[in-house]
């Protein structure tokens, strides 16, 4: 049987998380009497506070997490529909949601954003860390826990072998340098001592606003915000009163592993990772509910595992019956309007893949950063779109640029920062003050392609500068990173 169309919207938006919110907020602000809906699942959206540019490209900002109502109260054209999305028909452009209603659109973006990738779908000793309610639940396991393993080697995975206190923790990685996504071989030395000694008694304050609800979401809710771990206790069942070093807790290993729960011997889930370092006596044999077997012929048992290993694009509900392109890795691919290759379908953020001829110095890597950039071009497009106006591919996409916070480090990547795609035609420059700062610089040609800057070094607006204006620097050699020189003076 046919539903009623409940209304049709100018604009619908998927997903109340970083891309979504601000491609409402860009539609809203650009067209004021655009008849816009917000479709999302949980009673929360993510929006960004605090926005600073920083430089032509590096942009600083804080994600709060803010009941729904404040951006209704914005935008008094905006209705939030709180439902996940059941289906979606682009032949009659309706999306249908999961508690019956059909809502018509004229064009439609779809900021669905990623699911975590998890080492196995429904068991119950895997946990992967996404939204707000995932966190939580992990913070409740982590509470009686006494050993965890975490696997993988991104962000999440980072903050979370820093963070954690109060419980032995098993970090599986399958690169040869910690932070692999970020950094190279050389950074991840910088930082392994942050991890070996003992944290600052008291962290800066953390600006985000946080709700609390009882109230469950209908589905799995937007992502995490990039200091997720600042809002909830990270403590295993370790007494807090017995005074500890890092050291006695982390333990790195680099080798493959199978899993397997205690009732399931005969059935083991085997991954294929390979991991970090083994630094470790024998650890404490006892009855654990889940146990990692490692190929040097080992086999650790551990409360649970905290699956790290990225995201996929959350595609699922809006495949069937349509033809959407889709992209090696899964996305929604888009062109450089942020198209979809249906008609009046646009997509933002984790879901969508670029697919139009990148810039050399950019690559897509599903950060913050980037939900934000794409959701705001995503809603000047929809609105060039409907006005009839020109619109160019915005200047954020012409260099890749980050900032980030590691182990109380800041973090400035830019460019190929680790020489992506460049093959073996490059040369790095680096230069490391132990406990102060690590700056590489990449150079290819004789022209500088990308950087990495941990610390305070107070030279991401200079390499940007330099990355840009694609200036011939081999005449400088070293000195381009000499302490005693101010490159700036070079090029005023």
């Amino acid at each position: 049987s046919i539903i009623p169309r409940m209304k049709t919207f100018q604009f619908v938006i998927v997903g109340g998380g970083i891309a979504g919110v601000t491609c409402v907020e860009q539609l809203s602000s650009q067209i004021q009497s655009a008849d816009v809906a917000l479709i999302t699942a949980g009673p929360h959206i993510k929006a960004v506070t605090n926005y600073k540019q920083v430089s032509k490209t590096l942009e600083e900002f804080d994600i709060e997490e803010q009941p729904s109502s404040v951006l209704e109260e914005k935008f008094p054209n905006l209705t939030v529909i709180h439902s996940a999305v059941k289906c979606l028909n682009t032949q009659s452009h309706a999306v249908e949601t999961a508690d019956g209603r059909v809502i018509g659109y004229e064009k439609l973006c779809i900021c669905s954003g990623g699911r975590p990738k998890l080492l196995s779908d429904g068991n119950p000793y895997v946990l992967g860390i996404r939204d707000t309610d995932s966190a939580q639940a992990l913070q409740k396991r982590l509470s009686k826990a006494r050993r965890i393993v975490v696997v993988g080697n991104g962000g999440i995975a980072l903050e979370l072998v820093y963070e954690v206190e109060g419980c032995e923790v098993i970090w599986a990685v399958k690169d040869k340098a910690i932070g692999n996504t970020f950094f190279d071989a050389g950074a991840a030395q910088f930082l392994i001592p942050s991890l070996e000694a003992d944290k600052p008694q008291s962290a800066a304050p953390c600006k985000r606003i946080r709700y609390t609800t009882e109230e469950p979401a209908a589905g799995p809710g937007s992502a995490l915000g990039p200091d997720w771990h600042e809002g909830i206790v990270l403590r295993g069942a370790e007494s807090c009163s017995i005074p500890h070093s890092k050291q006695s807790n982390l333990r790195m290993v680099r080798t493959t592993f199978a899993v397997w729960t205690s009732d399931s011997f005969s059935h083991p889930f085997f991954f294929s990772f390979s991991f970090f370092i083994p630094c470790f006596s024998s650890l404490s044999v006892g009855s654990w509910p889940v146990y990692i077997q490692l190929t040097n012929g080992k086999s650790f048992g551990c409360d649970f595992i905290v699956s790290a290993t990225g995201v996929v694009p959350n595609t699922e509900p809006f495949l069937h019956g349509n033809s959407f392109a889709l992209a090696d890795d899964g996305g929604l691919r888009v062109d450089d309007h942020m198209m979809t290759s249906e008609p009046d379908v646009y997509a933002a953020g984790d879901v969508c893949t670029a697919c139009w001829e990148l810039s050399p110095l950019w690559q897509q890597m599903r950060l913050w950063t980037q939900a934000r950039q794409m959701g705001w071009y995503a809603g000047r497009c929809m609105a060039a779109c409907v006005l009839a106006e020109p619109i160019e591919l915005d200047f954020c996409f012409e260099l890749f640029s980050h900032i980030t916070k590691f182990f109380n480090y800041k973090v400035v990547l830019l460019g190929k920062f680790n020489g992506q795609g460049l093959g073996p035609d490059h040369e790095l420059l680096v230069r490391c003050t132990k406990g102060q700062e690590y700056v590489k610089a990449v150079l290819s040609g004789g022209k500088m392609v990308g950087a990495v800057l941990i610390g305070e070094t107070d030279l991401e607006e200079t390499f940007e500068n330099l990355i840009l204006n694609q200036m011939d620097l081999t005449q400088y050699g070293e000195d381009l990173l000499n302490p005693n020189i101010d490159i700036e003076d070079y090029f005023d």
